[in-house]
């Protein structure tokens, strides 16, 4: 141990002083095929290269090293055998001849055609979207922070780009950037492609902003004016949330395709942001994913600045093969979803009675969901490593990664908290500002822990927030849910009605929705049942998820059937009978269950102020 120790930092300096040369051929981009050189400067030596494992953002050991292939290592020319790790499948081992200066190394990375986050599918034959940290290995040792990159790219031709890693030449399709960090490489991803749009958002808070839209077709990126006009004022109005910013400029990667990974994560300054191929130009799924830009946004301020201290990392903490420790992402997502939620009206990236539609929505499925019973929030969020990467089998009943819906509830109660201890005078936003704010930094990070979260909320209004917060994050089916929307003055409702939001949602998951009813969710396209309400209806009826509805009533399966037997049913028709497909086998399932169609929606409740339009209501004048 001792003796691997002093190699290590005798090899410290060698690294710290000359760049990692890193070269990626991304010319085999639309075949999923990017070939890469690295150049490690080496004084000789047993040496360990890590691929990284824990990536920022996925809150998961998920980095894609399956996907490498063809490893080959030279030193002076020489062939350097390896061997992998027999217990850390991340680290490659080797003994580079004594007096080498560096070793050569080159593999290729063959992006996956499918899966989640940032490990899945990134590429087509239009577009291509580069997360740095599957293009390096990296000596087990060195401080990501001070381990320099020299990176250069090659595109196909004719494409364009977008980035915020700072550049230092272009010649054509090859383009070279300034030695970082590896930390800032991994943080600096790039999109590319054939159909490309780069839209100045201007200067809020002294930064210039970028919107990059890359798509598999012209008209996928063809944003019109009023969308542009709210994208401008997210960032006037983040900016005025916050008091200050944490980047030297800041890049929205938007990237429209139906056949890469649909997702957002965050980054310093930029956000990589995945949606379908129309989600810009089609009403529906503009409004409906209306808050994914501006909840990456916020994650500049809460998330890479301030961060908990168990998410670290790739940062000061250590390498990326740091497991990470995710109790405290009721704050990082969770205050995220909530912030990123309120800026998207305050922008007039959604309508008022459009959140609200929304946030009845996020609340009755909450409220429904047999899952918090049993299993506390704060569970949740220590178990996300797990839960990001699982299907929706009985997810009702296990839960999955609530912190995001329950933890923006939680914050809305919060922020409603403040409103009432301080007769209106203070609010959320005062926390944002002291705990995320001024003044103004290049990328930094600075951690917390859980007390310095509630010294940050009792600095704006005393109260016993360590109790409160306890409450709601370890006992089971807390009363969050209902409460929060009381605290903003409204009431969660039911009635026969679907929104024009909960249509869309629909329209945009391909899914019915009768969670709140029947108590299932359901395919469009094969009739398959996505996951079931643990207690509810069809699931005492003895149905469970992954069949395949065939009949209602006899009568062929369609959603508008259903909802007709629905109805039916609660004005003294039959009852509902179900025919489903379970493997094999068919079976007619009775469903006991006259309520007719239910959906939820929030009203105003008189008796108290209506905290929830202040909260919603821009912050600067546009």
């Amino acid at each position: 141990m001792r003796r691997a120790l002093l190699v290590l930092l005798s090899f410290a300096p060698v690294w710290a002083q000359t760049p990692i040369r890193l070269r990626v051929d991304a010319t085999g981009a639309p075949r999923r095929v990017f070939h890469v050189e690295l150049h490690l400067p080496s004084a000789g030596g047993p040496t360990t290269l890590l691929y990284p494992q824990w990536i920022p953002g996925d809150h998961s050991p998920d980095g894609p090293v399956v996907q490498l292939a063809g490893l080959t290592i030279q030193a002076e020319g020489r062939a350097v055998p390896w061997r992998r790790d027999s217990i850390n499948m991340y680290a490659f081992h080797m003994d580079a001849p004594r007096g080498a200066t560096g070793l050569d190394i080159a593999f290729d990375f063959l992006a996956p055609p499918e899966g989640q986050l940032s490990s899945g599918s990134s590429t087509t034959t239009e577009l291509a979207v580069l997360n740095w940290n599957q293009f390096v290995l990296y000596p087990q040792g060195a401080d990501p922070d001070r381990l320099p990159y020299q990176a250069t790219l090659r595109l196909p031709e004719g494409w364009k780009f977008g980035t915020a890693l700072p550049v230092r030449r272009q010649n054509g399709g090859e383009i070279e950037f300034e030695p970082v960090p590896l930390t800032t490489l991994i943080d600096s991803p790039l999109s590319a492609g054939v159909y490309y749009r780069t839209i100045e958002l201007g200067d809020a808070g002294g930064a210039p902003h970028f919107l990059h839209l890359v798509g598999d077709s012209e008209k996928a990126i063809d944003m019109g004016n009023d969308q542009i006009a709210h994208y401008r004022a997210l960032t006037v109005e983040a900016n005025a949330l916050f008091g200050a910013h944490h980047y030297r400029s800041y890049h929205f990667l938007y990237s429209l395709s139906d056949h890469v990974a649909h997702f957002g994560l965050e980054h310093h300054e930029s956000s990589d942001d995945r949606l379908g191929e129309r989600a810009v130009i089609d009403d529906g799924q503009r409004v409906v994913e209306a808050s994914l830009l501006p909840h990456e946004f916020v994650h500049s301020w809460n998330g890479k600045y301030r961060r908990p201290a168990g998410l670290t990392s790739g940062g000061r903490d250590g390498g990326y093969d740091t497991p990470m420790k995710g109790g405290l992402l009721w704050v990082y997502e969770g205050l995220t979803e909530y912030l990123g939620g309120i800026l998207t009206p305050r922008a007039g990236l959604q309508k008022p009675e459009e959140y609200r539609e929304a946030l009845a929505y996020t609340a009755a499925t909450l409220d429904a969901e047999s899952g918090r019973k049993w299993r506390p929030l704060e569970d949740t969020a220590i178990a996300a490593q797990l839960y990001y990467f699982v299907n929706d089998d009985y997810i009702d009943y296990r839960r999955g990664v609530d912190y995001y819906p329950e933890g923006e509830l939680l914050w809305l109660d919060v922020d409603a908290r403040i409103r009432q201890l301080t007769g209106g005078r203070k609010s959320l936003d005062d926390f944002c500002k002291a705990f995320h704010g001024a003044p103004s930094t290049p990328p930094a990070m600075k951690t917390y822990e859980f007390d310095d979260l509630v010294a940050g909320l009792n600095g704006v209004a005393p109260f016993d927030w360590a109790a409160f917060l306890n409450q709601r994050l370890k006992s089971v089916a807390a009363a969050t849910p209902v409460e929060a929307v009381a605290s903003a003055g409204w009431k969660l409702v039911y009635d026969d009605a679907r929104s024009e939001f909960l249509r869309y949602m629909e329209d945009a998951s391909k899914q019915s929705d009768f969670t709140f009813s029947l108590g299932f969710r359901v395919r469009d396209d094969d009739g398959s049942v996505v996951d079931v309400v643990f207690g509810g209806p069809v699931q005492q009826a003895g149905i469970i998820p992954g069949v395949k509805l065939i009949a209602v009533n006899n009568r062929q399966y369609s959603s508008g059937v259903l909802r007709d037997a629905l109805k039916a049913a609660a004005h003294g028709g039959p009852a509902i009978e179900l025919l489903v497909k379970n493997g094999e086998y068919y079976q007619t399932h009775r469903i006991d269950y006259r309520g007719g169609e239910r959906y939820p929606h929030l009203v105003r409740d008189e008796s108290k102020p209506d905290l929830l339009a202040a909260i919603i209501a821009p912050l600067v004048k546009q």
